[in-house]
């Protein structure tokens, strides 16, 4: 079984919505998992926590070992000035020894965000997420536009991954487009995965 890890943190729940979407992109994709994680909180008083669930009352907290494991990966956040959130960034920079072992090299990646705004930072966060991934040497893929929603969409979508416009005060629901867009991103991450890992 092919396990695909969908890593995100979810402060109102837009983003972990997204995440689930995903997953039912990647479990369309035969001999593929969808393994849904979250990172703990972090403050500026004390450390993250290691065990437990996140902040929303989400998904399990991730392992390294279920990331040195994974077949593919999918990062989540909301975006924080242009950047991804602080949890997720202090999970990622525990990863050295990974860094180092080159366990994720080869291992196809992409993100995805939600922003309060439609200009609110979208697709600099989405940028500013795969940076770690490139040193990790993941090989980072987006959303080609032959996902005819990319064109026709009114709030969140972008070609560098999936997104979603959640509203000044977090009250607008995904749209179609974006739930389509979810769901294709996770397909292609599990399809990749697999032809990757049968060459």
């Amino acid at each position: 079984m092919h396990k695909v890890l969908i890593l995100y943190y979810s402060r109102h729940g837009h983003t972990r919505q997204m995440a689930r979407l995903i997953a039912r992109g990647v479990e369309t994709v035969d001999g593929c998992e969808a393994l849904l994680r979250t990172v703990p909180s972090v403050t500026t008083t004390e450390q993250a926590a290691t065990t437990g669930d996140s902040a929303d009352g989400g998904d399990p907290i991730v392992t390294l070992e279920e990331l040195e494991t994974c077949h593919g990966l999918i990062l989540g956040s909301p975006t924080r000035f242009g950047h991804m959130a602080s949890p997720l960034k202090y999970f990622l920079e525990t990863t050295s020894a990974l860094w180092m072992s080159g366990a994720l090299a080869g291992k196809p990646a992409g993100v995805f965000t939600s922003t309060g705004t439609l200009h609110g930072g979208q697709e600099a966060t989405l940028l500013s997420m795969m940076l770690p991934l490139l040193h990790h040497g993941m090989l980072i893929t987006g959303l080609p536009y032959s996902e005819t929603e990319l064109i026709h969409t009114e709030s969140g979508g972008t070609p560098y991954g999936a997104s979603h416009t959640a509203g000044s005060d977090n009250s607008q629901p995904i749209s179609e487009s974006e739930k389509k867009l979810c769901i294709a991103q996770g397909k292609r991450i599990a399809q990749l995965s697999k032809k990757l890992a049968a060459s």
